[in-house]
């Protein structure tokens, strides 16, 4: 496994790298996406079974053998467990109106984290669970959570771990809203931003399995389902829209505000993305 040994070293190669998918000049067409995508990942990690890309760095064939066994210690006895527990206990207490959150999902916001994120073609937004969350308490009179951790990511992970092990299931992107999020997405994803001129593809799939100081970098493939995640680094459970936030700040660009449609839209296209992945959520992150 190559070492990569600093930032700018990422930066660097990146730059001489094309990516797999277009991003202007031709009509979307996310289905052709997809399988590019897909296959462009099933190559570069030929000894990973699909399913495994769920585990992010610590999938087979990614990781260090090392890595993984740590890994596999964390998660026996997640750190997570306690937060999931007060995200079920939150979602199961009454509002002072006598109703819960299960009132604001369908079939109570039970099994349902795999259809998420989607678009509203109403309003022409991407509904995250975070979104979804925060709509439902100001529907019952209460004030939004704060985005990136605490209640509201305590909640969205007993949410998401009630959907455990079933496939991430993103409609296709088809109406002129949905397709629209969907390229703004990929386009985020792909554009080079802030002073080391760096792209989310840069890292995640280009360089995705290389070592980036002591850690493997993990694919793009499978990089959403494992939150919200419980970072040694953070010491908490966080959502992703704080992973994406200390991204942006690694490579010294200036972050969106959290679950701005910025952020909305590059969760819709990675999701995505990894359509047919287990949810796996949440997970212990270093």
């Amino acid at each position: 496994m190559k070492t990569i040994r600093s930032i700018s070293a990422v930066v660097a190669t990146s730059l001489m790298l094309i990516p797999m998918v277009s991003l202007a000049g031709s009509q979307p067409n996310p289905e052709q996406d997809l399988k590019a995508f897909r296959q462009y990942f099933e190559q570069r990690f030929p000894n990973t079974p699909f399913k495994d890309f769920s585990n992010g760095s610590f999938a087979k064939g990614i990781g260090s053998p090392g890595a993984i066994s740590q890994w596999q210690s964390m998660e026996e006895f997640p750190p997570y467990d306690f937060a999931v527990a007060k995200g079920k206990k939150l979602f199961n207490t009454p509002f002072p109106n006598g109703k819960t959150y299960a009132s604001c999902f369908p079939h109570g916001g039970i099994g349902i984290a795999q259809n998420y994120p989607y678009v509203n073609n109403k309003t022409g937004q991407v509904v995250t669970i975070e979104t979804a969350i925060n709509a439902c308490r100001e529907k019952n009179g209460l004030k939004p959570l704060p985005w990136l951790k605490g209640d509201l990511a305590d909640i969205s992970a007993y949410m998401f771990s009630t959907s455990d092990g079933k496939a991430v299931n993103v409609k296709t992107p088809s109406t002129p809203a949905e397709l629209k999020a969907y390229e703004t997405g990929k386009k985020i994803f792909y554009t080079r931003r802030g002073k080391l001129d760096m792209s989310c593809a840069g890292c995640h799939t280009y360089h995705s399995g290389q070592r980036l100081r002591a850690q493997t970098i993990s694919p793009t493939l499978g990089l959403v389902v494992s939150f919200p995640a419980y970072r040694a680094k953070w010491g908490a459970l966080g959502t992703i829209d704080r992973r994406f936030i200390g991204c942006n700040k690694n490579t010294q660009a200036k972050p969106f505000k959290p679950q701005s449609t910025e952020y909305r839209d590059l969760q819709y296209f990675l999701t995505y993305m990894s359509n047919g992945l287990p949810i796996n959520a949440p997970q212990w992150r270093p």
